[in-house]
């Protein structure tokens, strides 16, 4: 069975990667692609993040990488013959935030939602606070 773990990935972090390699014991293949979000800002190039991807999954036979800038997710699915979509998430409000999508992915196209729980050793690692962490200035000295 083919599975597809979609997410922005900007930048990937520890917590997309284990993820990753968790659906990868579970499935037959995985496609980990790069999707465009109209309701985020990109702070790494769409290649960029393409090759943290494959550097990422160099080591696992089973996964392709990908990515999407144009229609729904569904779309994406139909096109390439995925009926499951994988999700990681950190806690409750992850889930909140991802049933909704998840239900209109089965209405809309059969496609069903595979939720893995969070490393809870890396539950609180984001790709905003890596972000943040990598651009924080350090205070100089005096």
């Amino acid at each position: 069975m083919r599975a597809l773990f979609p997410g922005s990935f900007d930048p990937i972090t520890s917590g997309h990667q284990d993820v990753l390699r968790r659906a990868a014991l579970l499935f037959d293949e995985v496609v980990v692609c790069v999707m465009f979000n109209p309701n985020k800002t990109g702070r790494f190039p769409v290649a960029e993040r393409l090759d943290r991807l494959r550097a990422a999954a160099a080591d696992l036979g089973n996964v392709t990488v990908d990515s999407h800038t144009g229609g729904l997710l569904v779309d994406y699915c139909r096109r390439a013959g995925i009926d499951v979509v994988v999700r990681g998430v950190r806690g409750v409000a992850d889930l909140d935030y991802e049933m909704p999508m998840a239900r209109m992915n089965r209405e809309l196209a059969g496609v069903e939602t595979f939720f893995i729980a969070a490393d809870p050793a890396l539950a609180h690692i984001s790709s905003t606070l890596v972000t943040a962490m990598s651009r924080q200035d350090r205070v100089p000295e005096r």
